[in-house]
């Protein structure tokens, strides 16, 4: 499975970016996906999954009522809307996937294929 995220890029606070990251190499819809981000020197933190349907989602609490996992699986993309940018939410962003449509997607260790990240930068 190969991943492509893109989306990411400078925006003030309160402002909004969405990501997007491609999938191919597999059925689209066999996959759980997620999002993690990272800064650096510190530990990759999940944000957000989704699973192959979409019918099931998952966001950490300092996310949720500001972003919203989707996926269009006939576009094979995984998407994160971001909204209300904070300063804290600025990190390095990967797309992930996990091979099996259902179960545990909130862990790192859950997924399989990774992607290469793209930087979001909030500026206060």
């Amino acid at each position: 499975v190969q991943l492509q995220a893109s989306g990411g890029g400078l925006v003030q606070a309160g402002g909004s970016l969405r990501l997007s990251c491609e999938a191919s190499g597999r059925t689209f819809s066999s996959l759980s996906m997620g999002w993690f981000r990272q800064v650096l020197g510190q530990e990759r933190e999940f944000v957000a999954g989704i699973n192959g349907n979409g019918g099931v989602t998952s966001l950490i609490t300092s996310v949720k009522g500001r972003f919203a996992i989707s996926r269009d699986n006939a576009k094979n993309t995984v998407y994160l809307q971001m909204n209300s940018l904070k300063p804290e939410d600025a990190a390095i962003y990967y797309c992930a996937a996990a091979v099996y449509s259902n179960g545990r997607f909130v862990k790192e260790t859950d997924y399989h294929y990774w992607g290469q990240g793209t930087l979001v930068t909030v500026s206060s």
